[in-house]
């Protein structure tokens, strides 16, 4: 039987790397984003139909819905699950100044967008046949699920709300033999952290990380295979850092 593997944001970024570790793991993979790019295009062409491209906006419910039906109806099952669209605030503003048009923007994607996906293709998942593959659910969370930002405040708190989404699922659905983690990324090259790198290259230097570099998606994908293999089967619930060591507590 053959695996099929969907992630959300998988475009670009750590998505991306993310799409392309799974399928050196031998997943069909449905890569889901708002607009595909040439190096994506380029990737499903050698991928010879095992990667496809789904458009959708998972800030919008019934986008969610059709997107989860065209997974299905193109592979004819789910058994991975990997949420990690997210957006970053427009403008980074003091949260003394957050509007609403910014809250829920965010929130929006990053914290209903993740919590109806991930209902859409559990309820997939229960009603398949499973065979002896254990279904997995990994949500890409952030080291600001538990790091202060007072300029990011609403992004923030949507990662810190994804950890709970981790937890109510990996409770709500181990009885049905599917397993949910969650990754939490520290400082990764991607296109979100470009506007600020001047910024975290002196942190780093200066000692922030006990691993003194940048992370990258393959990093975040390396860990995300761990996950979704075999060797994962009595573990749910769990959170993996991916920062460098960013987590450690340090005098």
């Amino acid at each position: 039987m053959h695996k099929v593997a969907m992630v959300t944001g998988g475009t670009k970024g750590i998505g991306f790397g993310i799409v392309q570790e799974l399928y050196e793991d031998g997943f069909s993979v449905a890569c889901l984003g708002r607009t595909r790019n040439p190096e994506l295009d380029n990737f499903i062409e050698l991928s010879k139909g095992k990667v496809q491209f789904i458009p959708t906006d998972i800030s919008d419910i019934e986008k969610i819905r059709n997107s989860v039906q065209e997974v299905v109806s193109t592979f004819g099952r789910i058994d991975v699950l990997v949420n990690n669209a997210g957006v970053a605030p427009k403008e980074r503003n003091d949260i003394l100044e957050t509007t609403p048009e910014s809250f829920d923007f965010v929130i929006n994607t990053n914290l209903k967008g993740t919590y109806f996906m991930t209902q859409a293709v559990a309820n997939v998942m229960i009603g398949q046949d499973k065979g002896d593959f254990v279904p997995k659910i990994v949500n890409i969370s952030s080291m600001s699920a538990y790091t202060s930002s007072t300029n990011r405040g609403e992004y923030c708190i949507s990662k810190a709300g994804i950890s709970m989404i981790t937890t109510l699922f990996a409770d709500r659905l181990a009885n049905d033999g599917i397993f949910v983690y969650e990754v939490r990324p520290g400082i990764i090259k991607t296109d979100m952290t470009s506007k600020v790198s001047e910024k975290y290259d002196n942190l780093i230097e200066g000692g922030l990380l006990p691993i003194k570099r940048w992370g990258t998606p393959k990093d975040i994908a390396g860990v995300v295979s761990v996950l979704c293999s075999p060797k994962m089967c009595y573990s749910t619930g769990d959170i993996i850092n991916v920062d460098g060591g960013y987590h450690i507590r340090r005098l």
